[in-house]
């Protein structure tokens, strides 16, 4: 374990005018806090906090931050205080172990829950002062590295989290070295034997390589010292991990790969930089498509370097990172190279953000976190800003705009402003209109069409590949969902009032949504249309509401001399029972239709098809036969003001057993291969049966497809229903409406609804 004087000792190696007195305080506070604690390797606790300082020092950061990482876990794990480290240590210190304390505080009911709420106080502490990342991740750095010593079930879980989590965001900062080690300790944990047969293989290829990696750093340091260049050249292999994924992305063997050797080239100025580059490709043939340009155009997180790759000694190819001294300090050690951690003005956020790209980014992400996404939103949408690799694309003004590698014309729609994301319609890519799915590429200028009255539709989040595109989407169809609820709801509570035949004033309509525990009436609407209020609790709170009289439902099987009151059966079908309530929908057309029903009065099934478990309504007109409709249909709002009659139905259940009926479902679906293939084999795999199907072009970018299916009853047609919506690139999956169903030409009555005859 680390003495007193050794850590001292580090601090002052890179900065001379630290406060000894300081760090000697919190050492021993720390260590006497602790006291005999210990970890699961049987070392003292105190051991951790000491090696966390120990890291932070290689980052050369500021006395407030080392004393913090000796400090971090006496809150959580002594009997210290906020207060007592306030007192000690001043509040500035205090702030920032408090911050850290708060982040693994956590009781929630899942684990990804658990994740998404620890990343959000993360970064909400990390807004208050950025020195509680770097302690955080040098915390979760040493305890990677003694992870060995954790129970096996614990070690994936925690190993499983860096690698999602703070390898990505150490990387998302520029600290390239702790992320690099992060990923290897966790892909070790995660995945030994593929670790171990790497790092095997790697060693080996080391020796191998031996002389040829000297003989072109040699050569490297000659060409440039003969063009007067004051170059340092390093050497070095790539990690295990970057290793596996580029093996596994590429499906190729280890000795395939191309670029494992790599070669730092540091001069002093960004002209030379240049002039390097000049001298590398005049003297060895280059990989053509393997140069980057990062000081032109630096990547997010501040990186800047020119990359290139050649074939040297041996037909070996060795990638070149060329770069200044001070683009080399950001590239090791990304936020935590600014001076501004150093000078400890860590409040300074508008110089911040103008050094820091990473930093912005960050502002970014805290400011969706504020916006009230849920937690599993959060979570998606860091985690997909976290791993992204960028294309850089143009607006037709020359505005750049970096977007993550798969981005769509959409991604870019809504990195330029959430309303331009949801009025997009279409895009011209390099001056063509293009599809919206089109995977954009770097250099492409991307202009975005516009509609003012167009909404997103809920599949463009299985096409939008960042998360701020996802988020917004998302909010956008959830809302447009609530709108038509709050406004079927409105429509249900007019259709309530009528049947009841009053009114409601502005004080009845405020009892009422107290009456039906609401807190207002847009809330009421919204729960009536999504039918979490059914209508008779409905109809039974406005009596109350207006004082009358509750009517007795009567549910009784009666004589077919006593059809107008209780419930019959027709002879032409045996599967539905019907009923003409007393006193509802009574006038010519009713009266009419009740001398015209007899005992074989024809029965059909409206376009849509039925099944077992629907709510039912009859509509029977004068001289035809009675039409049985879904509750849900679309038909019945055209039906509201005619002069027909309604009939309440309900299934004959012995009748509809072991039986399959017909029914219509539409979805929207990307125009890709292979989309009908998926959608009929979950159908078949729900035990249901395809009669008939219909597809046509919605846009150049999406097909409507119409399925009539053939399902036993309500709950299994949601099971089809539901896996459906699982499928990547369908949305609006549903049961079909009258129009969509009239696709389905091929029917058992063929006609359209007002023309259509019984079998």
């Amino acid at each position: 374990m680390m003495r007193q004087f050794e850590l001292v000792e580090r601090v002052q190696a890179y900065n001379p005018n630290t406060d000894e007195a300081l760090l000697n305080k919190a050492y021993v506070y720390a260590m006497q806090k602790h006291g005999t604690q210990k970890r699961a390797s049987g070392d003292p606790y105190f051991a951790h906090p000491l090696e966390v300082a120990a890291i932070l020092t290689d980052l050369k950061l500021d006395d407030a931050t080392i004393a913090t990482a000796l400090l971090h876990d006496t809150i959580e794990d002594t009997d210290a205080t906020r207060a007592e480290i306030d007192q000690l240590f001043g509040s500035e210190i205090g702030a920032i172990v408090e911050g850290l304390t708060k982040i693994d505080r956590l009781n929630l009911v899942s684990r990804e829950e658990a994740q998404a709420e620890n990343l959000r106080k993360l970064l909400l502490a990390i807004s208050a002062d950025i020195r509680v990342l770097l302690v955080k991740l040098a915390d979760r750095l040493h305890n990677m590295r003694t992870l060995d010593f954790v129970p096996p079930e614990k070690r994936r879980r925690i190993a499983a989290e860096t690698m999602d989590i703070y390898a990505p965001l150490a990387g998302r900062m520029g600290m390239q070295d702790m992320r690099s080690e992060l990923e290897d300790l966790a892909f070790k944990a995660l995945q030994p034997d593929n670790y171990k047969a790497i790092t095997d293989r790697l060693s080996e290829m080391k020796s191998e390589f031996a002389d040829t990696i000297k003989t072109i750093r040699e050569e490297l340091k000659a060409r440039l010292a003969a063009e007067n260049i004051d170059a340092h050249v390093y050497a070095r292999v790539k990690s295990p991990w970057s290793i596996f994924t580029k093996i596994e992305r590429k499906s190729i063997a280890l000795e395939q790969l191309s670029d494992i050797i790599g070669f730092r080239i540091i001069v002093p100025t960004v002209a030379e930089c240049y002039r390097t580059l000049g001298v590398v490709h005049t003297n060895w043939k280059v990989v053509p498509g393997r140069f980057k340009d990062y000081i032109s155009v630096p990547k997010h997180n501040d990186y800047r370097s020119i990359h290139t790759t050649i074939v040297g000694l041996g037909r070996q190819r060795a990638e070149l990172q060329i770069r200044t001294e001070e683009m080399h300090r950001i590239a090791e050690f990304g936020i935590a190279a600014h001076a501004l951690y150093k000078e400890g003005a860590s409040t300074d956020v508008e110089r911040l953000e103008s050094e820091s790209k990473a930093f912005l980014w960050l502002r970014s992400t805290i400011a969706h976190l504020t916006a009230g996404a849920s937690s599993e939103d959060f979570l998606e949408y860091t985690k997909l800003e976290l791993f992204q690799d960028q294309v850089f694309c143009f607006t037709p003004r020359g505005r750049l705009i970096a977007l993550p590698r798969g981005a769509t014309p959409i991604d870019m729609a809504y990195a330029l402003h959430t309303d331009i994301g949801d009025t997009c319609v279409g895009a011209k890519i390099n001056g063509a209109i293009k599809p919206l799915v089109t995977q954009l590429h770097s250099g492409d200028e991307v202009e975005i069409i516009r509609d003012q009255n167009h909404r997103p539709p809920s599949n463009w989040e299985n096409i939008a590949a960042t998360g701020k595109a996802r988020a917004a989407i998302r909010r956008a169809v959830r809302q447009a969902a609530q709108q038509r609820a709050v406004a079927l709801g409105e429509h249900m509570l007019s259709l309530s009032l009528e049947r009841e035949d009053t009114t409601l004033e502005d004080r009845e309509i405020k009892a009422l949504v107290e009456k039906l525990g609401h807190p207002g009436r847009r809330e009421l609407m919204l729960a009536i249309g999504e039918g979490k209020i059914g209508s008779e609790a409905l109809e039974e709170a406005i009596q109350d509401v207006k004082g009358l009289r509750r009517r007795k439902r009567k549910k009784l099987e009666l004589p077919v001399a006593d059809k107008a009151e209780g419930w019959f059966a027709l002879r032409s079908t045996s599967l539905f029972k019907f009923r003409v309530p007393g006193g509802q929908r009574e006038g010519v057309a009713a009266k009419a239709a009740l001398a015209e029903l007899e005992f074989n009065t024809p029965v059909r099934i409206s376009h849509e098809g039925v099944v077992p478990g629907d709510r039912l309504v009859g509509i029977m007109r004068p001289g035809k036969p009675i039409t049985v409709y879904p509750i849900h249909s679309d038909a019945l709002i055209e039906l509201h003001d005619s002069d027909v009659a309604w009939m309440d139905v309900r299934w004959d259940v012995t009748a509809s057993q072991n039986r399959y009926h017909k029914c219509i479902i539409s979805m929207l679906a990307v125009n890709r291969a292979g989309t009908l293939g998926q959608v009929a084999t979950t159908i078949a795999a729900n035990d249901a049966n395809i009669h008939n199907v219909s597809m046509r072009m919605a846009s150049p970018d999406f097909h409507k497809l119409i399925f009539e299916i053939e399902v036993r009853d309500v709950g299994q047609l949601n099971d089809v229903l539901n896996a459906l919506k699982l499928i990547n690139g369908l949305s609006s999956v549903r049961r079909a409406t009258v129009s969509e169903a009239d696709a389905i030409s091929v029917l058992e009555w063929g006609q359209p609804e007002s023309e259509k005859v019984p079998a």
